[in-house]
C-alpha cells in the first residue's frame, strides 16, 4: 500500500492549547517525512520544500483547523541530514531490511521515514530509543491499521544499534 503523506496525517493543534516543546518536535518529525516524500516525488530542492513547509504548514490555518507549529531547528536538521547523509542512511536501512527488499522497493513513505529517522540517529542529539518511539508513532499516523509500525520498530532498532552501539 502506497501512502501519500500529503493526503495523510497532519499535525493539528488542540483547540485553545499551545503545543508543548515535545509536541512541536513530534510535529517536525511528521513534517520531515512529508517533506522528504515530496522531494522524492517532485523536482523541488530541499530549500524549496523547507520554505513551503515553513510558510504553509507550520501554524497555518485551513478550513478552521490550525496546523501545529513545529520545531524549525529540528525540522531543518532532519531535512539537511537526510539529504547530506542519504547514501549512508540508505545503506544502514538496507542492512536492516531483508535481502529481497532493498530500500528502493519499499513504500516511499517508509523510505522517507527511515531517512528522517536515520538523520536523527546519526545527529547524536536524541537518545536512540526516543527516536525509535517517535518515528514508530509517525508510522502509526500514516498506517493506523497496518503492520508497518512494527516493521518500522524493527528496522529502526537495527539502525540505532548500528549508529549508536554504545547506547544499547
Amino acid at each position: 500500500m502506497t501512502t501519500d503523506p500529503a493526503e495523510q496525517p497532519d499535525a493539528r493543534t488542540t483547540a485553545g492549547k499551545a503545543p508543548s516543546k515535545r509536541d512541536r518536535k513530534s510535529a517536525s518529525r511528521l513534517y520531515s517525512v512529508q517533506a522528504l516524500f515530496q522531494m522524492e516525488h517532485s523536482s523541488q530542492t530541499v530549500d524549496q520544500v523547507r520554505n513551503e513547509f515553513l510558510d504553509h504548514r507550520f501554524g497555518a490555518v485551513y478550513d478552521g483547523d490550525e496546523m501545529m507549529e513545529g520545531d524549525v531547528g529540528l525540522f531543518s536538521a532532519l531535512l539537511d541530514g537526510a539529504v547530506s547523509m542519504q547514501a549512508k542512511i540508505d545503506q544502514m536501512t538496507d542492512r536492516a531490511l531483508v535481502a529481497k527488499w532493498p530500500i528502493a522497493r519499499i513504500d516511499p513513505t517508509l523510505r522517507a521515514l527511515f531517512r528522517a529517522a536515520g538523520a536523527e540517529l546519526l545527529a547524536d542529539t536524541t537518545p536512540p530509543k526516543v527516536v525509535i518511539v517517535e518515528f514508530v508513532d509517525v508510522a502509526k499516523a500514516f498506517f493506523p491499521d497496518g503492520k508497518e509500525p512494527k516493521f518500522v520498530n524493527a528496522v529502526l532498532d537495527h539502525m540505532a544499534r548500528e549508529a549508536k552501539p554504545e547506547a544499547f
